[in-house]
């Protein structure tokens, strides 16, 4: 069973593909998912959340340099790039707050993965994500209010409701369920990776079915653009993280943790703070796909060149 569960997660970008074309054909299947995005993230954030543990958070004080370094580089770095692509690109205002939108999510948990498959810090990789997921709950929806009011409206408040509901609530239960049950949810923990794949296929899936009208004419520079954003995002944390002279294994995890997004998080504020405008959930959709691919293709770069003296993060 566990062995069918991973292959099932590892197909991730073929599943896009089909069940993309499928929403093409038969959009009506899919396009009245779209209610439901909100309540599939939280399953995938409750998910994460059982992951957890709070020696990640404690890590924090040990290595504050390479965590610190992940943090700014996830909420300064990926929105101005993303800015500053919709606004080079002339994009129209729906997918530059797309782009803004998933410029300022926190890093995602498929990059705790590919830190593993890369020889990464993994330990960081996980700290860096658990703090950019908490952080997010005040950085994302002021971000996309300060960067993205200039294209659409931004209530604020209203889109801190949304991630303490999506993100905070989950989570803690999550934590909160791992350290009353413990190794019974460990058991349990090899079904979430599957189920996340399965929500965000059908998440993606919904999305080309509402917006299939204009997606043959936007989708190819969009997603030129995703590509670029996701590239600046793994070259400039890595440059970073080389410029705090880390080890090199934390400038590793620092490069994947930059240019990975929680982009499920993304799709789910663009489809209920913009449900009028569904081109806004394209960039994100398409950064899922994206950043898989190239975290994939790094992780297996990085793990052919990994030498033995390249060491962990040590305490600052």
């Amino acid at each position: 069973m566990r062995r069918a569960l991973e292959i099932f997660s590892s197909l991730f970008v073929l599943w896009v593909l089909l069940f993309s074309a499928a929403a093409c054909v038969v959009p009506g299947v899919f396009s009245p998912l779209r209610p439901w995005i909100t309540a599939g993230l939280g399953v995938i954030m409750f998910g994460m959340g059982m992951t957890l543990t709070p020696a990640d958070f404690a890590r924090v004080a040990r290595m504050p340099r390479a965590v610190g370094c992940g943090v700014l580089g996830q909420f300064l770095v990926m929105p101005a790039v993303g800015l500053g692509l919709a606004t080079v690109a002339g994009l129209s205002p729906d997918l530059a707050m797309g782009f803004i939108i998933v410029g300022s999510c926190p890093g995602g948990t498929a990059s705790n993965v590919v830190a593993y498959l890369a020889r990464a810090d993994v330990a960081l990789s996980v700290t860096m994500t658990a703090c950019t997921t908490l952080l997010a709950i005040g950085a994302t929806p002021v971000l996309i209010w300060l960067l993205g009011g200039r294209f659409l409206p931004v209530d604020p408040w209203a889109m801190v409701q949304s991630v303490l509901v999506i993100v905070l609530l989950p989570v803690v239960a999550g934590l909160g369920l791992r350290a009353w049950q413990g190794r019974r949810v460990e058991r349990a923990l090899a079904v979430f990776p599957a189920l996340s794949v399965l929500f965000i296929v059908l998440i993606i899936a919904s999305i080309v079915a509402s917006a299939r009208g204009a997606l043959l004419t936007v989708a190819p520079l969009v997603a030129a653009l995703v590509a670029a954003h996701n590239a600046c995002g793994l070259a400039l944390g890595f440059g970073l993280a080389r410029l705090m002279h880390l080890p090199a294994s934390a400038q590793r995890a620092v490069s994947i943790e930059v240019g990975m997004q929680n982009s499920g998080l993304g799709v789910a504020l663009a489809t209920a703070h913009f449900a009028a405008q569904p081109l806004v959930a394209l960039p994100a959709s398409l950064f899922s796909v994206v950043h898989n691919l190239t975290g994939s293709a790094l992780a297996g770069w990085w793990r052919g060149a990994h030498r033995p003296g390249d060491g962990v993060q040590q305490p600052d």
